[in-house]
C-alpha cells in the first residue's frame, strides 16, 4: 500500500485526484499507476484501470487470477468491474469512498475475490482531503 500511496502522491503533484494503485504477483509489484484522467483527457484513466492494463501487458494475459490490486481509495463501479473481468484474486484498499465507491452497489468484484479494507486508511484519506481543500481555495 505504501507504493500505491507513492503513486497517489505523483497524481497529487500533477493536480490529478490523488489515487494510486499497484498490482502484485508473488510478492512482486508488476504494475504501478496513478490517476491520469486530466492528463490523458480520458474518464477511464483511473489508477486501477491503468494498473490492470499494465499488469495484463506485463503477464501477456488478460486474466490476473493470482494477483492482488492495492489501491489507496475504494474503487468505483468501473474499476471494480474491470477487476472482476480480470479475475483479480484480492483487492486491498485504504480509504472508503462513500459517494462513488463500488460497495454502495453490492459486491461487484469477482466471486472468488477477497476484499480487504482500511489499510493505511488515515494516510490515504488525508491525501484526498488535502487535495480537495486545495482545489476549493
Amino acid at each position: 500500500m505504501r507504493e500505491a500511496l507513492k503513486q497517489a502522491r505523483y497524481a497529487f503533484a500533477e493536480e490529478e485526484i490523488p489515487i494510486g494503485a499497484v498490482v502484485v504477483l508473488d510478492k512482486q509489484i508488476i504494475a504501478r499507476a496513478y490517476n491520469q484522467t486530466e492528463r490523458l483527457r480520458d474518464v477511464t484513466a483511473h489508477a486501477e484501470m491503468l494498473a490492470l492494463t499494465a499488469a495484463a501487458n506485463h503477464l501477456g494475459n488478460k486474466y490476473l487470477t493470482d494477483c492482488t490490486l492495492y489501491v489507496t481509495v475504494e474503487p468505483c463501479v468501473m474499476c471494480a468491474g474491470a477487476s472482476a473481468w480480470a479475475q483479480i484474486r484480492r483487492v486491498v484498499y485504504g480509504a472508503d469512498e462513500l459517494k462513488v465507491g463500488f460497495r454502495r452497489h453490492g459486491n461487484l468484484l469477482h466471486p472468488k475475490a477477497e476484499l480487504v479494507r482500511g489499510v493505511l486508511a488515515e494516510e490515504c484519506s488525508a491525501l484526498m482531503q488535502e487535495f480537495f481543500v486545495r482545489k476549493r481555495k
